[in-house]
């Protein structure tokens, strides 16, 4: 990455501190413990945020008086975001008490935890609120083996209690784990489904157990919220108001998302659109999940209601500038409180990946924006020398998405993350000379794709408003293609983990990223072509014809010596020519831009993919409308749009 200016700071450390209120524990707190004045370091929470050596903090110092106290064998989380200089050393911690309760001191030492919670995922059935089991992944960059032994969840009792944790039951009989004995390698990764029973919308501290080979037992901590995990696909901001109505009460319109399977928008309640429930109404034929402010609160976080929610995003991009247009992290804390206690899910959206680590850990599924072509940035496109020192300001080095990508997910880990994509945004402006302010399908396709290959687990389009689809057609069908194969693939995506990450050079100039997500039954593979050119005369990036090229790939252990190894995208299913090596995979093939694979030990699993294909093909077709290649459908569209 390029930027004009240096980082505001380095990244340090992001700490969440559990704190156990146990009969005989260092607080020595039998009964209710009520929390004081409390100092790290020996200065109060405020203050190192004002000093400029925290970014922000969830502590009880900003507790409403109720929430600051730990009832008998309860457990809290306090959570800051250092920017000082913390990681490798000892926080001295001075927990004071109230009502005649005596305070103690901790010193406590501040290590990268290893090994740790990489992803941590909930799932449930599609016909329910609830999520009811687990997918968890960890990571081992140790000489040492671990096994997966035990876990278990703490959970609040009530909503309005819900920062104090109590410890359900062990669950190791209900502990699927994907190697056998739950065993994790020296510099490996490994996972188990956990069959948890129906859980609460509601934040909680996941403890998973580890042994290894002397017998020593280590917890993994996270303290994430619950949300059922969807992988959803946002339109943007859809909906505006014409001389014929609102955009989102024209069925073309309604049609033209749906057939890209975008099932999710920038949108609260649309009269004449979201009212419209009944057996035959638009919002029941065309549903798109909120995706907005969703207050006040109470009439958004019912059970009516949150089969239509994403999450709850309002802030803008309140990291632009370091809050000089928006808010300080600290800021965007106290934004987020409120929705603590309901379902509802918060995002925000960040956009300056130099600094954006100072946010990091502020909401449940955060997201970033970053366009590769003629549109605002936070990068310094002028900086990049990427083409055998060709510079351009039209455009930035499309692969950056991955970079991005990568660093806010390993910021949020083991939480999920999502992405705003570059799509058919209409508004905006010329940049660096080029005509076409908006991505060629190419382009869209591989910025798509270098976040999809980082895991993400929801796409959001910028920004397919009708007006911007009318004056892009050209990019309809591609979105559609994507959004098929997100589809074929979304279980991966979802129960998943990143695992492998390489970039393969030619004679010094990048040639291919290689990319592997891992999930219980199969992993992903992405090759994805780096050899395209900056076309000077039309400022476009060209990629050429499909090549040949040679892959491997490293699996983790329990998915090695896979028996299926195909390639996948929206036109079918593919054999491959490929074998197997001691640490993963090799595959030979002739690749157009991007590459999916999928290497199995389930030999089931290619046929079921080619009938979800299937599926998907029927359900676009449903509609019986098309206007990437019908002139008529399309004309549906540019009609409406032209009443503006």
């Amino acid at each position: 990455m390029r930027f004009s200016r240096a980082p505001i700071a380095p990244p340090d450390t992001r700490v969440q501190l559990f704190l156990h209120n146990r009969p005989g524990g260092g607080l020595g707190a039998a009964d209710s413990f009520a929390f004081g004045g409390t100092l790290f370091n020996s200065k109060d929470a405020t203050t190192l945020v004002k000093e400029g050596l925290w970014s922000w903090h969830d502590s009880p110092e900003v507790w409403e008086e109720a929430q600051r106290t730990m009832p008998p064998d309860s457990l809290v989380v306090w959570s800051f975001n250092s920017i000082g200089k913390l990681l490798g050393g000892t926080l001295k911690l001075d927990v004071g008490g109230r009502e005649g309760q005596s305070g103690q001191s901790f010193d406590v030492p501040i290590q990268a935890p290893n090994p740790w919670l990489s992803a941590v995922a909930f799932l449930g059935p599609e016909d329910s609120l609830y999520p009811d089991e687990m997918v968890l992944y960890v990571r081992n960059e140790t000489e040492h083996v671990f096994r997966i032994v035990d876990c278990r969840l703490f959970l609040p009792r009530t909503p309005e209690t819900w920062r104090a944790l109590y410890a359900n039951g062990w669950l190791g009989d209900k502990v699927r784990s994907f190697s056998e004995g739950g065993r994790i390698e020296p510099s490996g990764l490994s996972g188990a489904r956990v069959l948890t029973g129906r859980l609460p919308l509601t934040y909680a501290a996941v403890e998973v157990r580890l042994g290894n080979e002397n017998g020593d037992i280590r917890s993994l901590w996270a303290y994430l919220r619950i949300k059922k995990e969807t992988f959803d696909i946002s339109g943007g901001w859809v909906n505006s108001s014409t001389p014929g109505g609102a955009t989102l009460t024209h069925v073309p319109f309604l049609k033209t998302l749906q057939r890209m399977h975008i099932n999710t928008a920038h949108i609260a309640d649309v009269p004449g659109y979201t009212d419209q429930i009944g057996s035959d109404g638009l919002y029941r034929r065309y549903p798109l999940k909120y995706f907005n402010r969703l207050w006040p609160v109470e009439n958004y976080d019912t059970d009516a209601m949150l089969p239509r929610i994403h999450a709850v995003e309002f802030l803008g991009e309140p990291q632009y500038r370091y809050g000089r247009n928006g808010r300080l992290p600290q800021q965007v804390w106290e934004a987020f409180v409120p929705y603590a206690k309901s379902r509802l899910p918060t995002t925000v959206t960040l956009s300056e990946s130099q600094n954006w680590h100072l946010y990091a850990g502020l909401s449940d599924y955060p997201h970033y924006d970053a366009y590769r072509v003629s549109a605002p940035s936070a990068d310094a496109w002028g900086r990049y020398d990427r083409w055998g020192g060709q510079t351009i300001r039209w455009g930035a080095p499309l692969e950056t998405i991955g970079e991005m990508t990568r660093s806010l997910r390993e910021n949020s880990q083991p939480g999920p993350i999502a992405y705003w994509s570059q799509g058919a945004h209409a508004g905006w402006d010329r940049y660096g000379g080029r005509t076409r302010t908006l991505p060629t399908p190419d382009e869209l396709r591989l910025q798509a794709y270098h976040a999809l290959s980082s895991r993400i687990t929801s796409l959001y389009w910028f920004n397919l408003s009708l007006e911007s689809l009318v004056k892009f057609r050209d990019l309809i069908d591609e979105m559609t293609r994507v959004g098929r194969e997100i589809r074929m693939l979304d279980r991966f995506y979802l129960e998943g983990a990143a695992y492998q990450y390489t970039r393969i050079p030619d004679t010094g100039k990048p040639d291919w990223d290689l990319a592997c997500i891992v999930a219980p039954q199969a992993a992903l593979l992405f090759a994805l072509d780096l050899a395209y050119e900056a076309d000077a005369t039309e400022k476009v990036f060209r990629f050429g014809p499909a090549r040949a090229a040679h892959f491997d790939f490293e699996l983790p252990l329990y998915l090695r010596e896979p028996v299926s190894v195909f390639r996948i995208d929206a036109d079918g299913i593919r054999s491959v020519a490929h074998k197997s090596t001691p640490r993963g995979v090799s595959i030979d093939d002739h690749v157009n831009k991007v590459g999916i694979y999928a290497a199995t030990r389930d030999p089931s699993l290619r046929e079921q993919l080619e009938a979800r294909r299937r599926e998907l093909i029927r359900f676009e077709e449903s509609f019986d409308f098309d206007p990437a290649r019908s002139d008529a459908d399309f004309e549906a569209l540019r009609a409406f749009a032209a009443k503006k």
